[in-house]
């Protein structure tokens, strides 16, 4: 063979090299930006290669007010985004939403006096940050904080500051808004300067929405006097263009048909699985457990097997629901985009700083039934904003009555649980072909996970987690009564028809893509990932718990006793363990009515079960009366350190619950009614005392 000289291996080098490129583009460079590729993907702290100083992204941007959000559910993020585009479009403000997790808080030091921060602030849990504000909250209520300029807090370093704040919580929990309040008293130790009074708003009391109203009016008035803000007629600004995309079909690859991120679109879904990016978990049993017709519970046991996703006992799942098609129909038909619903779009923020709420291109149809909260409640504000774009007078009137008269807005759509599409076809049969679909992309919260208290045990099934789900229905009586349907709980049972062999699934007259899109949910799989609680078993078994789990609250307590029935297997020793369980009737509704016997056989006398049945006979009886029934071992456990747990409805059994302990307390130990109610409090500071509750 022929000895090659330098220059024949010069052009072969150039020639594979070239080759290679040629070969290699599109999959290791010139590959197209896609920001769901990374910050979805990913879904930790800001987007790669993005600043995570917000001064620096605000002067960047040329903004001189960011709103920040704290939200578990969407509403708080929708909040922010309602005051961001009220700010500008009525005072001029130079507005962004910022997501606490993407960005660091040392430099808030150098906060200009020119510019004013907006914090809208969700309690999770019993006081509890929710998961985005964790980091933030820690920061700014710790006791050796400290920032760029190197002062602490006895310096004042936030002196240039100004800002106001407003909480969303609920006041059947225990620390009602407590994350407002605690961040409002951090931030004036720290010496900045709030404008007007902080808001709070109630979600127990079903007021959020006019709280927020009523709270953000003479907030306006404030700033705009302290910022020299002239007020202005509001009229509406898009922040993202919506163009559709006939040069792409539907098929194509590139176009999101429902995928969350683009590693989901390839078909290279990978961890880390979070309320970002979930792994779409296979059914691997799914079961009634109700014994009576028209109303239905579901068990669930999801395989995370071949995932990364780890759970403790006491933790949470989060499904991710599709709305229901008969939703879909009706949102698109009303818009008068029944026709193009497959139409691709292209949706892009107008603003450097504003977040696209889904990954394009997509279609229609996709949007609105992967990604938007359609069938969720109405706002006063939003109605308003949709009066100019009414099909006819007569419309537009109404539109801005309702969205004028609080209590006109209670009796037509409030008191009806109208969803958006519902209240456009009542106000006018024609359909509202004037309004932009941009709008409703901004005014409409992003479709949320739904999260379940998980009723299986991680030292007995590892990588299955088991959902107990009562499917949720509730009939609202008048001239033209309203059904509305549980979007998450009607899909799992969807989900469970189809793995039961219906071949079309139905539940209550509703239909899903259950197979997901392009079909990668087939063979029954469901999107998932999971949420870590605070809700534990104590550390030592031999400790005493007590429980109380009416209806599916007994879910987590399902875990608990399996887990440790496990644990006596396996010869450890166990504490006595106590379940106060209610339900309608023993021939209905008893969840796991068999497990509890074969429990009760594995754990002998260390476990017992209170049972109260509230329609059983004439004479309702619930479980806060059989814990009265049993004040003498209550006391006596709670004596021993035991654990006291409760779970469910919070407004009103758990309510009754905590007052109910803290009159067992009182009379048991000889104390006054006032001393009884002061240990309950001690044990819930201390974590004696645990609730895993919702409204």
């Amino acid at each position: 063979m022929a000895q090659l000289d330098a220059l024949d291996v010069i052009v072969l080098i150039v020639l594979v090299i070239g080759t290679t490129a040629y070969f290699t583009k599109g999959t290791y460079w010139g590959i197209p930006k896609d920001p769901y590729a990374s910050s979805f993907a990913t879904a930790n702290g800001a987007k790669a290669g993005k600043t995570r100083n917000i001064l620096e992204k605000m002067d960047e941007s040329g903004k001189n007010a960011v709103v920040f959000y704290a939200s578990q559910t969407g509403t708080a993020e929708d909040y922010a985004s309602r005051l961001a585009k009220e700010g500008s479009s009525r005072f001029g403000l130079k507005t962004m939403v910022a997501d606490l997790e993407d960005y660091d808080y040392e430099n808030l030091d150098t906060f200009p006096d020119d510019k004013v921060a907006i914090f809208v602030l969700a309690t999770y849990g019993e006081g509890e940050p929710t998961d985005n504000a964790v980091d933030f909250y820690e920061f700014i209520t710790g006791e050796d904080v400290s920032f760029s300029g190197g002062e602490g807090a006895d310096g004042q370093p936030l002196a240039s500051m100004k800002y106001v704040a407003f909480g969303l919580g609920n006041n059947t929990y225990e620390h009602y808004n407590a994350l407002v309040r605690r961040v409002d008293a951090a931030l004036v130790k720290l010496g900045a300067r709030r404008i007007s009074a902080a808001g709070e708003g109630d979600d127990g009391a079903g007021t959020m929405e006019e709280d927020f109203l009523a709270w953000k009016e003479p907030m306006w008035s404030e700033l705009a006097e302290k910022m020299n803000l002239e007020e202005r007629e509001a009229v509406y600004e898009a922040v993202f263009s919506v163009t559709e995309r006939e040069d792409i079909s539907p098929d194509t690859d590139e176009v999101y048909l429902g995928e969350p991120n683009k590693n989901h679109l390839e078909g290279t879904s990978r961890g880390p699985y979070n309320s970002h990016n979930p792994y779409i978990a296979p059914i691997a049993e799914s079961r009634e457990i109700f014994t009576v017709k028209g109303r239905n519970c579901l068990h669930m046991e999801i395989d995370v097997s071949r995932s990364n996703l780890t759970y403790q006992t006491g933790d949470h799942v989060a499904v991710w629901p599709t709305n229901a098609g008969r939703e879909v129909d009706r949102f698109l038909n009303v818009l008068g985009l029944s026709d193009r619903r497959h139409v691709v779009i292209s949706v892009k923020g107008l603003d450097p700083t504003a977040r696209v709420p889904f990954p394009t291109p997509t279609t229609y149809d996709a949007a609105i039934r992967y990604h938007i909260e359609i069938c969720g409640p109405v706002s006063r504000q939003f109605v308003a904003s949709l009066a100019p774009f009414a099909p006819d007078e007569a419309s537009k009137t109404e539109m801005a009555r309702l969205g004028e008269d609080k209590d006109y807005f209670k009796e037509k759509v409030s008191d009806q649980y109208l969803n958006i599409a519902q209240l456009l076809e009542r106000v006018c049969e024609m359909k509202w072909t004037n309004v932009p679909f941009s709008i409703m992309m901004e005014s409409i919260q992003k479709l949320q996970p739904r999260y379940y208290s998980i009723s299986s045990s991680s030292l007995v099934q590892k990588t299955k987690i088991s959902i107990t789900a009562v499917v949720e229905e509730v009939r609202v009586p008048g001239p033209k009564p309203n059904i509305v349907k549980g979007v998450t709980t009607n899909y799992l049972l969807a989900l469970k028809q189809k793995q039961h062999g219906e071949p079309d699934p139905d539940p209550h007259g509703l239909t899903y893509a259950i197979t997901g899109p392009r079909n990668k949910y087939d063979g029954c799989h469901v999107p998932v990932h999971v949420r870590h609680s605070n809700f534990k078993l104590p550390s030592d078994p031999a400790k005493p718990i007590i429980m109380v789990g009416p209806g599916s609250g007994v879910a987590p307590f399902r875990g608990f006793i399996q887990e440790r029935a496990a644990q006596a297997k396996a010869g450890e020793k166990v504490g006595k363990t106590i379940l106060f369980y209610g339900c309608r009737k023993p021939s209905e509704d008893f969840l796991y009515k068999d497990e509890w016997e074969t429990y009760k056989q594995e754990l002998g006398d260390a476990f017992e079960l209170f049972t109260a049945f509230s329609r059983e006979t004439n004479q309702k009886v619930y479980v806060q009366q059989r814990l009265l029934e049993q004040a003498s071992l209550v006391n006596e456990l709670l004596q021993q350190k035991g654990n006291f747990y409760v779970c469910g409805d919070a407004s009103n059994m758990a309510r009754e619950v905590s007052t109910r302990l803290g009159q067992i307390v009182a009379e048991q130990r000889g104390l006054s009614a006032e001393k009884g109610e002061e240990i309950v409090k001690s044990m819930r500071s201390s974590n004696q005392y645990q609730e895993d509750v919702w409204s």
